[in-house]
């Protein structure tokens, strides 16, 4: 009987040092420091920030010309290549001079014939006149004389006009180059009759240096742009793609003198030397017109800003290394920064990466601190 009632009292005991066991765990677990979220810093800095406004732009030639024969011919040489520069006043095509030097010949002809003919009409109002002083003819022949003169003296002057109206057609044989700048393909080959002043053009030249950059920005943008103008010349970027880091510099040069009613935007334009030729006629690259630069803007990279239920917010690093999340209000973004209006101030530290595993007063460390107290791996030399 004594030995039954001592099974009760052991299992008493059993269970009684197995809750001081998990009592003791539970301590123990609950004693243990929580471990640190790694993260990436970076200060809240004081920066000249430039304000801009960024657009959508199309470069477009400074000047731009359709060649165009004024004469009926055929085309008999052509004396450039397509796709080459070309200079102002260089000879371009050769046209067939036949017609026009037979035309030329012909008035030149009729203008000898004329002046003949108008001088001995002269010759004949002269003596009529004197003959007239003298009383031996009537006045009514002297008057058909001298209307005879000087009719014939009209029609040399239209002579010599047909003259020269066929010397400007014999010029119209050779086509020089009116600009200088880039050729295009040809649009019509050698030995092909061209028409005067045809629909289709024989090749289209496009001046490239300079060159121009078209852009439209909102009209709410447009009193801005007029202010800062109004102080001096404004600058423009043209960001080709693919090469963002090295902007094409221009200036702004003409702002349109009416908005599109249909779009709500108006219409500048920038030029650029272009003297390396990275912009081209039809290219799209992404325009930024600056307005000018504010100075001492509290500045934070973009990395850093995110965005929740309440709105914009940032986790600035304490200086015992806990998180404080902080509501901001951001201004604008620059490149890869970001303007803050209100909640930093400079000098504080803002997480920019790692919030995901961030909440409110956790306790942080720098990802670049936790990578350099690592042990460094041990090597062995071979033979070891």
């Amino acid at each position: 009987m004594t030995a039954d009632r001592s099974y009760p009292a052991l299992f008493v005991s059993f269970c009684f040092a197995l809750a001081l066991l998990g009592c003791a765990q539970k301590a123990t677990k609950a004693a243990a420091p929580p471990s640190a979220v790694p993260v990436a810093i970076a200060p809240v800095e004081l920066k000249t920030v430039p304000l801009t406004v960024k657009a959508i732009g199309n470069v477009q030639a400074f000047q731009s010309v359709a060649i165009k024969s004024m004469i009926n011919a055929q085309i008999l040489d052509v004396h450039f290549k397509q796709g080459e520069d070309v200079k102002q006043g260089q000879l371009l095509y050769q046209l067939d001079p036949r017609q026009p030097e037979a035309d030329l010949k012909r008035a030149e002809n009729n203008l000898l014939h004329d002046e003949a003919q108008a001088k001995n009409n002269r010759v004949q109002a002269d003596r009529y006149s004197s003959l007239l002083k003298e009383g031996v003819v009537a006045k009514q022949d002297y008057d058909q004389f001298l209307t005879t003169a000087q009719a014939a003296d009209a029609g040399v002057e239209a002579d010599k006009q047909a003259v020269e109206a066929a010397k400007v057609q014999l010029q119209y044989t050779k086509i020089y180059a009116p600009i200088s700048g880039r050729a295009g393909d040809f649009l019509i080959d050698k030995g092909n009759v061209v028409k005067a002043n045809d629909t289709t053009s024989l090749v289209t030249i496009n001046q490239i240096e300079p060159i121009f950059v078209n852009f439209a920005i909102p009209e709410q943008q447009l009193a801005a742009v007029k202010k800062y103008s109004a102080a001096g010349t404004l600058h423009v970027q043209a960001i080709i793609s693919g090469d963002a880091k090295n902007p094409a510099e221009g200036k702004l040069t003409f702002i349109d003198n009416a908005v599109d009613p249909t779009t709500g935007t108006i219409k500048l334009k920038g030029t650029f030397e272009n003297k390396d030729r990275r912009l081209w006629p039809g290219q799209f690259v992404d325009v930024v017109l600056v307005l000018t630069a504010e100075p001492n803007s509290i500045v934070v990279p973009s990395e850093a800003v995110q965005t929740g239920q309440q709105g914009q917010y940032v986790f600035v690093v304490k200086p015992d290394m806990t998180a404080d999340m902080r509501p901001v209000t951001v201004l604008r973004t620059n490149g890869n920064d970001s303007v803050i209006a209100s909640g930093l101030r400079p000098g504080e530290q803002v997480i920019t990466d790692g919030q995901l595993r961030v909440t409110n007063g956790v306790k942080l460390e720098r990802k670049n601190a936790a990578t350099s107290a690592l042990p460094a791996p041990h090597t062995t030399e071979p033979g070891q």
